[in-house]
């Protein structure tokens, strides 16, 4: 009879024991539908950080708000940040850790199409979403694959812009052309450009093609090429990166050299004021994003919640990209009532007049890259001034 009883009793404790672990699973199953774990990848250190720094601020400033409101269907983000270090290998090394290690829903973030590439291709292996909060090569997408989207225009679109705005709005009728030879970003810049302005203007339009390298910080030798030109051109359009912009426009300043200079939106960069002194000043513009005084309520909302977390005013466009970037993904995982990487694709692809702090986003035609207007801005007196937005032709 005692052999009996202990008998049951221990199934009773084993029935118990195999409950209680169901119970458990079931628990730790319900707490996991409870994150989604996302991924902010973004270059927080070397020459890439004026502009990925503000994007991750911005990134982060989105989940907080989301998180704040109850996240998204009832499940709060969790958020996985890591620096590319403005290193292809590191960007990529990051983006594997965040799919293999951290088992993120999708990846948000860089600013450079290179950086932007070989992150991109590690989470389009692994079935993972990625937004690039920043790069602008309008061929990203189709390179990596149905995984990737751009949140920002295409270079073709601001590259296009740069130069009805140098022909219709300064009349200029010729052009010189500088461009850093070791980077997608400034060689598709500098393509379109040339594209577009010889269309207006004709095919000798573009006086003279320089070029210099990534590295190089000395650019003697492009002065003197282009004083040595017979006639002088009217604009300068000159494709660099953050760090090296304001390094350019001072030296060329330096040099006695007056005509406008045009860039796109690498130049929307602290560094361009800071590096480039006195000669940011004057007649130097470039495309962007935003104009982060634009009085609308979308974008002042977004400019007062980024200086009360952060004590100061946005530094550029990339910060409301970094927030746009954020919010569009939330949207599409609402949307699409899960954050199964293949339902917010789904999702992304059905993406249509998405109202961000950047403008309209919509993705149409099987596109994944948006067709937004570009926002053309100037220094005075160190500060970006807005200047005009423009929808290219």
């Amino acid at each position: 009879m005692k052999k009996k009883v202990v008998a049951l009793l221990m199934v009773l404790v084993m029935a118990l024991a195999i409950a209680g672990c169901g119970k458990s699973d079931q628990s730790d199953k319900s707490a996991a539908s409870k994150e989604i774990k996302v991924g902010a990848l973004f270059n927080q250190t070397g020459d890439q950080s004026s502009l990925d720094v503000p994007g991750l601020n911005g990134f982060k400033l989105a989940v907080d708000e989301i998180n704040k409101k109850g996240g998204i269907n009832g499940s709060k983000i969790t958020l996985v940040a890591i620096d590319g270090k403005t290193d292809q290998t590191a960007c990529a090394n990051a983006a594997s850790k965040m799919v293999d290690v951290d088992k993120v829903v999708a990846i948000s973030g860089l600013a450079d199409s290179n950086y932007a590439l070989a992150a991109g291709a590690i989470a389009q292996k692994n079935g993972v979403v990625f937004l690039t909060s920043g790069a602008t090569l309008p061929s990203l997408p189709d390179q990596v694959g149905d995984h990737f989207y751009l949140v920002p225009f295409g270079d073709n679109i601001q590259a296009y812009a740069g130069a009805e705005f140098a022909a219709k709005d300064l009349k200029a009728k010729t052009a010189y052309m500088l461009t850093d030879k070791g980077m997608d970003y400034t060689m598709t810049l500098a393509k379109y450009f040339k594209e577009r302005f010889t269309k207006i203007n004709g095919a000798d339009s573009v006086l003279l093609e320089d070029t210099y390298q990534t590295a190089d910080v000395d650019f003697s030798a492009q002065i003197e090429r282009l004083k040595g030109l017979k006639v002088q051109p009217d604009v300068l359009y000159v494709a660099s990166d953050p760090s090296k912009c304001g390094v350019i426009v001072k030296q060329m300043r330096d040099r006695g050299i007056t005509q406008p200079i045009i860039g796109g939106d690498g130049y929307d960069t602290p560094l361009l004021v800071e590096l480039g002194g006195e000669g940011a000043n004057h007649d130097v513009y470039f495309t962007t994003h935003a104009s982060l005084s634009n009085p609308s309520d979308k974008v002042q909302n977004f400019v007062k919640a980024y200086k009360a977390t952060y004590n100061s005013d946005p530094e550029n466009a990339f910060a409301a990209l970094g927030y746009d970037s954020m919010y569009l993904l939330a949207d599409a995982i609402s949307r699409a009532g899960s954050s199964d990487p293949a339902k917010i694709v789904e999702a992304l692809n059905k993406t249509s007049g998405f109202e961000g702090v950047t403008g309209k986003i919509s993705y149409t035609g099987g596109s994944r890259v948006p067709n937004k207007s570009v926002t053309v801005l100037t220094v005075k007196e160190n500060k970006f001034e807005f200047v005009k937005e423009v929808l290219p032709e």
